[in-house]
């Protein structure tokens, strides 16, 4: 999911449960401008940074512990990553999301599709 500064859903892919996050974050940023990205650990790769400094944006990762030499990151801007759990919580007031009670993935992406709205008008 992407969502913008103030934590609202912007973007987001249903993706199978053993897939990695990661795999979907460039057709997430495809066409976004903005000054910085955040994300944690997960997306920490080489390609990913040079997605985001392709759309002019800092990447504001944290290095993986597995990550030879450590890429610094700018502390006092990650901690705004907050806002993106902040619009999952909202989200997960909704149970039908919460519980993934929709098995279809249709439904299920149409049911995000309206409580991202919800979320909006909020």
């Amino acid at each position: 999911m992407l969502a913008d500064a103030l934590g609202r859903p912007l973007r987001f892919i249903v993706t199978a449960g053993q897939v990695g996050d990661i795999t979907q974050a460039p057709a997430l940023l495809d066409g976004q401008s903005g000054d910085a990205v955040l994300a944690d650990k997960a997306y920490d790769s080489n390609a990913l940074r040079a997605i985001i400094a392709g759309i002019g944006a800092t990447a504001v990762i944290p290095s993986n512990r597995t990550r030879r030499i450590v890429i610094p990151h700018d502390a006092d801007a990650y901690k705004q990553r907050n806002r993106i759990e902040r619009c999952f919580y909202r989200l997960k007031h909704f149970r039908r999301f919460a519980t993934r009670y929709d098995r279809r993935t249709a439904n299920f992406t149409g049911f995000i599709h309206l409580a991202a709205a919800m979320i909006w008008m909020q």
